[in-house]
This record gives structure tokens, sequence and C-alpha cells, in this order.
């Protein structure tokens, strides 16, 4: 019954027939070909109407070659001809349209996604939650830990610890001390903060962001099908050859034999067919892509743009050195142990497997570090600040440092940094070789972090300190078109949106990011982006050979139906066999080979980081 409500036309056309081959072999072939005829003549109808809608719009399709084939088979008595062609028409629309909603997904409200009510301070220490939108210019506001602030606002707490990832890029939490203004969208820390609304919710960052978006996506040209760009040189020799047989023949109805073959139903069935192979094949590697008209801009792109954080790197910091005695990972660790802090999380990972000396008791203090006792000894771990650095450490590009520190003697200090995904490179230098002319980053750190990344990797250039809108300019003038861009964040969806091709990196990625773009890559690794651009070259291949493969032998066996030998229900049949080679054909997409990326050898395991050890301190009791 799905299928029914969602392909009425082809539904009704195959009871049509089963109808009207009915009351044919009942010895009523009036009767038949009054049925077929009126449903016919109303399938012409609808597909005029339509066509003229599209020739108004500046689009000339196939459908006015299969409009000529059916009012010319009808004209001459060739109703089961005709027939055969609506079904052939409409059953090629509905496998098109099919392609379509087997890989893609209604882009969904991003408002969906941002906080629904607001805790607003009423007296004292109560709140009252209130609809985001009534939030007014003023309010105090209070965002508990882990919660999406709802409004940009002014931050009235001492400090705060929040992650802007999602609008910045920035895979480091931000500490913000009293008076600094708080973006709508922030994730808050660990503890909970009081804010003053600066603008009402319509006006904040957050939804800012998700304007863009929706502008992006109605800016975008709708793509022409890929079959209606053979339509007016086909429709022309079609026609030429069908008038031809009339002209030397003398006779109407061997202009309908050869435009029965004319019909367009290999082009309107080949490409989807491969579409459809395409889609299902980037699918199983781990890439969903939302169209067959993605696979084709993909196939043909010319320039690309990387968000850095999370997409060129792995978005999450690891150790990448420790300096200090050689126990002031495991101590720094057991001192982390339950913190939910994402430099903690780091910390944590590069101790897995060793053993950890217990914490009697640890307390976070936000936006500082953590406080333990560990063997009777006070250890800090966080800010230079906080833990009582001995001298800051020397920090490379996107390095941050944690220091550690022992009955308020320095300890040793543990330096982090957001890796390049090992395949990143790899991956620039293939698609140089696909063909892709220009490579940039685009991304909201800080310059000399996107230059480091960026000149690990390869890009020709790396843009930084851009917000969403400059992100979406620089991508809409990046030439030469189609334009590729990669991103996994909030902060990405409006210029995911605005690229010729949109992937969003979505193990790991907002669901906005995901939702705005075209593709989406599921697994944890570039190598998906390099699965789909070769995917997409592929497709576009076999179902450019298909569509030439339908029209030389249409083109064939119209010929030889201008001498008469093949009368229009065999040519309609005669069709069908074509579209079966077609269709045989194009599945060829849903094989071939993928690429190989040289992933160079891996770096050591972040549990064993490197280890400069220091000179041990004579009062430090902790290194026994």
């Amino acid at each position: 019954m799905k299928l029914l409500r969602q392909y009425p036309v082809v539904a009704l056309a195959v009871v049509v027939a089963a109808v009207a081959a009915g009351v044919y072999f009942l010895y009523a072939p009036v009767g038949a070909q009054v049925i077929v005829s009126v449903f016919v003549g109303i399938f012409c109808l609808y597909t005029l109407i339509d066509m003229v809608r599209q020739i108004l719009r500046g689009h000339f399709g196939l459908d006015v070659l299969a409009l000529i084939a059916m009012l010319s088979t009808l004209a001459v008595g060739e109703y089961w001809a005709s027939l055969i062609v609506v079904l052939m028409l409409s059953g090629g629309e509905a496998l098109e349209d099919y392609a379509q909603r087997r890989a893609s997904g209604e882009l969904t409200a991003l408002l969906d996604r941002s906080p629904a009510e607001a805790h607003v301070v009423v007296a004292g220490d109560e709140t009252c939650d209130v609809p985001v939108n009534d939030v007014q210019v003023g309010d105090v506001i209070i965002v508990r830990p882990a919660e999406v602030v709802p409004v940009d606002g002014e931050l009235m707490s001492s400090v705060g610890t929040f992650d802007q990832s999602s609008l910045t890029g920035e895979s480091l939490p931000v500490t913000l001390n009293a008076g600094a203004e708080v973006a709508s969208g922030s994730v808050n820390g660990s503890s909970a903060v009081k804010i003053q609304a600066l603008r009402p919710a319509c006006d904040s960052q957050y939804q800012q962001i998700i304007r863009l978006v929706q502008e992006a996506q109605d800016s975008k040209a709708p793509v022409v099908r890929l079959a209606d760009r053979f339509a007016v040189p086909f429709t022309a020799i079609s026609l030429t050859i069908a008038a031809c047989a009339w002209w030397f023949s003398g006779d109407p109805v061997r202009f309908a034999e050869v435009l029965v073959l004319a019909t367009p139903c290999p082009l309107l069935i080949a490409a989807p067919v491969a579409f459809m192979g395409g889609m299902s094949r980037a699918a199983k590697n781990g890439v969903v892509v939302k169209g067959g008209a993605v696979l084709e801009a993909a196939a043909r792109i010319h320039s690309a743009a990387f968000d850095k954080t999370g997409t060129l790197t792995e978005g999450r910091p690891e150790v990448v050195r420790v300096e200090g005695p050689s126990k002031v990972l495991a101590i720094a660790a057991s001192a982390e142990q339950y913190s939910s802090h994402v430099l903690a999380e780091g910390i944590r990972r590069a101790a897995s497997g060793t053993a950890l000396p217990a914490a009697d008791r640890a307390t976070e203090v936000p936006a500082e570090g953590v406080e333990a006792l560990i063997d009777g000894h006070t250890i800090r771990v966080g800010r230079y600040d906080f833990a009582g650095g001995d001298v800051r450490a020397e920090l490379r590009p996107g390095e941050v440092a944690v220091y550690v520190s022992s009955d308020g003697l320095p300890l040793g200090t543990i330096i982090l940094a957001d890796a390049v995904r090992p395949e990143a490179e790899a991956l620039v230098e293939w698609m140089r070789g696909e063909g892709t002319e220009h490579i940039v980053m685009v991304t909201g750190d800080a310059q000399a972090a996107a230059d480091a990344v960026g000149a690990e990797v390869g890009v020709d250039r790396a843009y930084a300190d851009l917000r969403p809108s400059d992100k979406v300019s620089i991508v809409t003038e990046l030439g030469p078109k189609p334009t590729l861009m990669v991103g996994d964040g909030v902060n990405d969806a409006p210029v995911l949106a605005a690229a010729s091709v949109g992937v969003a990196m979505g193990a790991r990625g907002s669901t906005a990011a995901g939702e705005a773009a075209d593709a989406v890559v599921l697994q944890d690794s570039l190598t998906g982006v390099a699965s789909l651009i070769a995917i997409a070259k592929h497709t576009l291949s076999v179902a450019l050979t298909a569509i030439w493969l339908g029209v030389v032998l249409s083109v064939v066996l119209m010929l030889v139906a201008t001498t008469g030998v093949i009368p229009a229900i065999f040519g309609a049949l005669g069709q069908e066999i074509l579209d079966l080679v077609a269709i045989l054909y194009a599945l060829r997409a849903l094989g071939g080979k993928l690429p190989s990326l040289r992933v160079p050898s891996p770096t050591p395991h972040p549990a064993s980081p490197q280890v400069r050890v220091m000179r041990p301190l004579s009062d430090t009791k902790t290194d026994k």
C-alpha cells in the first residue's frame, strides 16, 4: 500500500493494463482500446501541463518526445504501444524518485537542537523555566552543567568554562571570567554559572547560524537532471528520422513506429539506476549520500575546503610529551580520573595500562583544574596559576599545557595537542591527483595553529579566525567550481549547505552538520571522503556510458524501423529490452575499486608519550 501511495501513476497504469487485457480477451477489443485511450489521453494531458510549466522555467526535457510518441501511437490506433510507453515513462520517474528517497532525508529545523527553555532567576536563587523566545534583555539566567547556553549573555559568575567547538571549531574548552560575553550554542562546563541576557534568542549567535543554513539551502540552484541534457539533440534526431520515414513511405504509422523506439526510457532509467547503485555502494562503505545529483557534482569537484578541528585533526587532545619525573603522568591521571574535562580525558587515555596511585579524594575546581590527595600529598593538576608552575612550558601551535604540583611545589608539565589525522595528508595528495585544483582550510582557530596544520597536510592556504559567515563567503567565492566542503561542527552547517557538495564527518560530528550536508561520512576517518569522490566518478562514468548506450541502440533501431519491419507494439517491447540492457549496464555502479590512501606509519601511541625527565626536586615526596 505504501508503494501505491508513493507511485500512484505506475500502479494505475498496471491496473489499467490488467483491466484492458481482460476486456480484450473477453472479445471486446474496442472496449480495451477505449479504456487504454482514455487513460493514456489523461496521462498525456498531465504530461503536457507539466511540460509547459518546465518550459516556462527554462527547462526543456525529454518528456516532449515521450508525449509525441504517445499521441502518435494513439492517433494510428496502436494503443497497446502507447500504454507501454506510459508504463516505461512513469516507471522511470518512479525509479528516480525511489533512488532519491532511499538515500536522502529532509533537512529538519536546527531550532530543534537549541534549548527550548531557559532557567530565569526570578527571586533570590529561585528560577522559573520560560520559553527561550520569551527571554528578555537583562534577564539573569542559570546555565547548569553540560547545558547549552540559550542566548548570548554576559557572564556574571566569577569564572566559567565553555565548550565552543560547535561555534568556533576550537577543540579546547575556553575559560571566561566575569564580564565576558558568552555566545549562545556554547556548552557549559562542570559547574553552574549565571549569565545576563544581552540579546533575545532571535538575535543570538546560534540562531544566526540557523538562518545562514536556511539561506544557503534556498540559494542553491536546482541541478538539471542528467538525462535532460541530451533532450534537445536526441529529440531533434528522433523527430527527423520519424518525419523522414513518414515522408518517404507516405504512411503515418511509420512515424509512430519510429517514435516508439525513440521514447527516452533508457535515458530516464539508466541514470537513476546508476546513481541508486552508486548511493547504495557509498552507504555500504560508510558514506550516506542524499541524492544522485550529489554524486554527479562530487564527480566533477575542482576545489575543496576543509574545516580543521575534528576534520583534518582528530578533534580530541592527546598527550604529546611529558616534562617531569617518570610518575607525573600516572599521578595526574589518578587526580583526573573523575573529571569530565576534555584535557582530563586525554591524560587518562595516555596513562591507560599504567598502574595509578590511589586518590583518597579529588575535587574539581571549575575553570582551574583538580586538587587531589594522593599518598598523603596534595596534588594539583590544571592551569599554571592554579597548580603553581615553575616555568611556563614552551608550546608549539595547537598545543596546551597542564601543570602538576605536589604540596605546592612544581612537579611536571603535560603537553597535549589535537593531532592531525594520519590520512589527512594522503587525502589531499590523492585529491590533487584526481584533478582537484584548489584545496584550502577554513577554521575558527588562531592563525598560528591553522598554519601549522595546513603546512602538515599540504593545503594551498589556511584561512583562520573565521566566523560561520566568513566561511560561507570564502567557500562561495572559491573556484573553480564545483566546490567540496568537509566539516563536522554546528559552525560548519552554513558552509556545508552553501558548498556545491557539503560532506559532514558524522561519526562524532554534530547533527546540524549532518542535516545541512549533502553527504555524511559515518566512520571517523577521512578515507570516506576519498571513497565518496571515487564512487561518484565511477557512478557518473557508468551513467553516461549507459545513456550513450541507450541513445546509440535507439538510433540504430529507429533507422531499422524506417523500413517498416518493426510494428509499433514490437517496437515498444523492443524498447523494454533496451531498458533492460541499460539497467543491467547501469548496475555496474555497484562495483569498482576504491582508493587506498598511503597513510604514514602511526606515531607512538598516546599511552606512551615522550617523557622528558627533569632534575628531581629534593622536596618532592610523591616520586618515591
